[in-house]
């Protein structure tokens, strides 16, 4: 069941990157030439929302990202990896110390206790807000994502807050 609805949870957190607006706040920080690798691939959305970019492999069950040490020549991970604590917190410490590893997940999870430890090695976090998750749905998910990159040593975090908020609040200074 959602957190805040009664909708059943689909199975193994395999809901769709299939949203635009996932990667547009990502884009503004990616070089042209940047070369990933997928590990939470699902049905392969989030690769084609990431058209522009190379990706150079990826996998899902049949590698899990939690224990697997990946032979590629990617830069970067960049991922929507399932939400679920137990298995979130395991792959967060197993990419970042092998690439920098983007994630895409709720937003809320950094006000958290359990965050703590992670945060450490949190670079950077980009806000994208409310997301599409299910096809041919008229709503949005109840919970704001955001963009998290992890890094293998310990580093001070940069907040990125959404663009439109930005301009609005900086607005409101002048």
């Amino acid at each position: 069941m959602g957190k805040r609805s009664n909708f059943k949870k689909i199975d193994k957190d395999a809901y769709l990157t299939i949203d635009p607006r996932a990667t547009q706040p990502l884009l503004d920080y990616l070089n042209d030439d940047i070369v990933y690798y997928e590990p939470c691939y699902g049905r392969g959305n989030l690769v084609e929302l990431l058209h522009g970019f190379t990706c150079v492999g990826h996998s899902d069950l049949e590698k899990d990202a939690r224990t697997t040490q990946y032979q590629t020549t990617a830069e970067y991970f960049i991922t929507n990896p399932p939400w679920s604590r137990k298995i979130l917190h395991p792959i967060i410490d197993n990419l970042r110390v092998q690439l920098p590893t983007w994630l895409l997940f709720d937003a809320d999870w950094m006000h958290t206790q359990q965050a703590i430890p992670y945060m450490e090695y949190c670079k950077t976090i980009i806000s994208v807000g409310r997301l599409k998750w299910i096809p041919n749905s008229t709503m949005d998910g109840k919970d704001n994502c955001a963009w998290y990159l992890f890094v293998d040593s310990k580093t001070g975090c940069t907040f990125i807050p959404r663009k439109k908020r930005l301009e609005h609040w900086l607005g409101e200074k002048k």
